[in-house]
């Protein structure tokens, strides 16, 4: 690709054969109507299933998409490592494989951006965000007790660090992708801890968010996360990253 495009999309996909063709037809959709050029980076990480090869059949369907990945299985904070590196769009923009949060939500982020933000992030927990259908109540209650607990450490005044829309400057991309450490259910907070420790721009916008019934997400992801918050905040104080505070 010559030019670089205005936006990257980045979606890390494991064993996601079956959702993502819906995912890819919708989002093209969209894409195929802007006025701005873009590609569309589909990471399989470590796929057991037909993901690489379903995707592969879209690529000559849909311009500017293309998979790429590795053999094993690294975990979705791995991917999206590896997908927003090789992406080169001016705006490089984190979105799920199941489609929870529509690709026009972009579009919002925009005039945040021109505005001086460096990272737009859809916020569920936003008085105005749309959740469909809500989440159960065990769901919501580790949800919001565990971000109290990673604004406590880390990032006092984001009110919602897992929902996986989210869109970097291409500047500030690669000045925090690449001190990424974490490759498992940390890494939403450790890439947001590293904009805001680098002192880029965080706005929280309102999501229409599509809720996954059928998510296997348990209370371990929820354990997994606040253990690595506590390592990040201990990076922090360690300096292990090797930036200071600004």
């Amino acid at each position: 690709m010559t030019n670089k495009p205005f936006l990257s999309v980045v979606i890390p996909a494991y064993n996601e054969a079956e959702r993502i063709p819906l995912t890819l037809i919708d989002i093209d959709k969209h894409l195929s109507q802007a006025k701005y050029s873009y590609e569309i980076i589909v990471v399989d990480d470590g796929s057991t299933d037909d993901t690489a090869a379903v995707v592969e059949r879209f690529t000559k369907m849909i311009p500017g998409l293309r998979v790429t990945g590795y053999g094993e299985n690294r975990g979705k904070g791995g991917a999206v490592k590896f997908g927003m590196l090789e992406a080169q769009g001016r705006y490089r923009l984190l979105t799920d494989a199941d489609n929870s949060t529509s690709i026009d939500h972009f579009d919002k982020m925009i005039p945040h951006f021109e505005n001086g933000f460096d990272v737009v992030i859809c916020s569920r927990a936003d008085k105005e965000s749309k959740l469909t259908p809500p989440q159960g109540l065990l769901r919501q209650m580790l949800g919001k007790g565990g971000n109290l607990i990673i604004q406590a450490l880390v990032l006092p005044g984001i009110w919602d660090t897992q929902c996986g829309f989210k869109c970097f400057t291409s500047d500030s991309a690669e000045k925090v992708f690449p001190l990424q450490k974490i490759a498992g259910w940390g890494f939403d907070v450790e890439i947001l801890s590293l904009a805001k420790r680098l002192g880029f721009k965080i706005k929280q916008i309102p999501v229409v968010w599509v809720n996954d019934t059928e998510s296997h997400v348990g209370a371990s992801a929820y354990i997994k996360t606040l253990v690595e918050t506590l390592r990040i905040r201990i990076w922090l104080w360690r300096d292990v990253y090797s930036i200071k505070a600004k």
